[in-house]
């Protein structure tokens, strides 16, 4: 119970990315404690995967903390603009990583929707309800990550990953969680890694 340690990131990253469903991402900032509970998860796997960044161990300042430790926090930028956040799985030297693509708020959406939209949760429309973590680079927007957390490693107080967190009475998830399989999303360059059903969601 409590944090999610080592062990658990150092195993095969389609069974971790499966098994972070459901989890709890902790954001501490300031004096603001956010947790949300994952709704959705991709998995990259440099040695098969022509999505990953280290395909065919490419290691350059961006990829490089893809092959950082088990439970390490690798952050990137998209289109200038987004920040993606992923934790990386295996053995260290390895790049291999699961990137975090949706959360739902579960302590202190407040903050998280203030983050996202400038107002607190009950403010918010239902079309910014629908859309308040659904993608990665809202999750980060939302938690207010960015590079400068890119390479935190395992055991963070400012972002780590819970099975639960007695002190909020947030419980662990189900052991059965029914969860969906299907392709991965935006990868269109990846040739046959398109069609790997890498991406994992819950309803």
């Amino acid at each position: 119970m409590g944090k999610l340690e080592a062990g658990f990131f150092l195993r095969d990253t389609v069974e971790v990315a499966r098994d972070l469903l459901g989890r709890y991402l902790v954001r501490r900032d300031g004096e603001e404690t956010m947790v949300c509970r994952i709704t959705e998860t991709e998995a990259y796997v440099a040695a098969i995967d022509k999505a990953c960044h280290a395909y065919g161990g490419r290691r350059t300042a961006r990829t490089e903390t893809l092959y950082a430790g088990p439970g390490t926090a690798y952050v990137y930028l998209i289109y200038g603009v987004y920040h993606c956040l992923n934790f990386i799985t295996g053995p260290e030297g390895v790049a291999s990583g699961v990137l975090i693509r949706g959360c739902r708020p579960v302590w202190n959406a407040d903050a998280v929707a203030r983050r996202r939209f400038g107002v607190p949760a009950g403010a918010l429309t239902a079309y910014q309800r629908k859309n308040f973590m659904n993608g990665p680079g809202k999750v980060c927007k939302g938690l207010s990550i960015d590079r400068s957390l890119n390479n935190l490693p395992l055991g963070s107080e400012a972002l780590y990953l819970a099975e639960d967190i007695p002190e909020l009475d947030l419980p662990p998830r189900r052991d059965t969680l029914p969860f969906h399989t299907g392709k991965r999303i935006g990868i269109d360059y990846a040739e046959e890694a398109i069609d790997f059903p890498w991406r994992f969601w819950i309803d």
